[in-house]
């Protein structure tokens, strides 16, 4: 749809260079770095690493959400916009919310679990076994047997769970959104 006015080519080469980082950010984040990780480290050690990468992770993507959607919302005013428009700008909408819930909520509430139910676990020689299926039944065992160790992981599952939601939400946001541009390309 017609705009007020057209984005120079470096308003779309800005554009696409961001809307391209959060996407290849996000997939390697949550399709390929978690996974590969916690098969060479120990359970303290990988969610050490990331502890501290995922707040810059969560305000990056924050920060370029922001950048896409005001990007957008500059070349497409609200009276001008069609159906698909409409979509794109709530998905861009979208992706920053769930981005900054991540930084600012749900992502600093599951480290600080985390941290408490370390504790318990070290008290009870747990935690420096590689891989999430190792020990199982210890930690279970745990889990029955301490009720504030018990508290501590569904506490951890819920905001982990929020967390991995919203990522995953704005992954698909994401997505949508590289393609609806994808569509829009003249040429390639």
């Amino acid at each position: 749809m017609a705009t007020e006015g057209q984005p120079t080519e470096l308003v779309k080469v800005l554009h696409l260079l961001v809307l391209s980082f959060s996407w290849g950010m996000q997939l390697w984040v949550s399709f390929i770095a978690g996974f590969v990780l916690i098969k060479q480290v120990s359970r303290h050690n990988f969610g050490l690493v990331q502890s501290k990468l995922f707040p810059v992770y969560f305000y990056c993507l924050l920060g370029s959400n922001f950048v896409s959607l005001a990007v957008f919302a500059v070349y497409h005013p609200r009276e001008l916009l069609d159906w698909h428009e409409s979509v794109q700008m709530l998905l861009f909408f979208a992706a920053l919310v769930t981005s900054g819930l991540n930084g600012q909520w749900f992502g600093p509430t599951a480290t600080e679990v985390m941290f408490q139910m370390w504790q318990v676990e070290k008290e009870h020689g747990l935690g420096e076994e590689i891989g999430l299926g190792t020990k199982r039944e210890a930690y279970a065992k745990l889990s029955e047997q301490d009720p504030k160790y018990k508290a501590y992981r569904r506490k951890f599952g819920r905001y982990h769970g929020l967390s991995s939601l919203c990522n995953l939400t704005g992954f698909i946001c994401t997505t949508i959104n590289l393609i609806y541009t994808a569509l829009k390309l003249s040429t390639i």
